[in-house]
């Protein structure tokens, strides 16, 4: 029986290197292929939050260009007249309008 665990034993020394190959061989085949974690899965992912952070940036530019004009719109009153008559289509009493097309 000691012969055999010795004989088993050492083909286990021998051989082990061949156990890590497998296991390594193993994970390796489950990060690119296994669909919840695969290494294309997670490269779409990040170049899908890129877009969507670059959308962020170009949304707050615009609400800030939108707040700065509300502001300027509430100090001066002559450029929100001049706004919601261009919106509306009206004229003053001594203005003449003209379309282009």
């Amino acid at each position: 029986m000691s012969k055999n665990i010795k004989k088993l034993s050492f083909w286990m020394r021998r051989k082990s290197h061949l156990t890590l190959i497998a296991i390594g061989t193993v994970v390796v085949l489950l990060l690119f292929f296994n669909e919840e974690t695969s290494l294309r899965l997670n490269l779409e992912y990040q170049e899908q939050i890129k877009t969507l952070k670059r959308q962020i940036r170009e949304c707050e530019d615009s609400a800030a260009w939108y707040r700065a004009r509300r502001e300027a719109l509430y100090i001066n009153t002559e450029d929100l007249e001049h706004l919601v008559r261009e919106q509306y289509h009206m004229q003053r009493p001594t203005e003449d309008v003209y379309v282009i097309k």
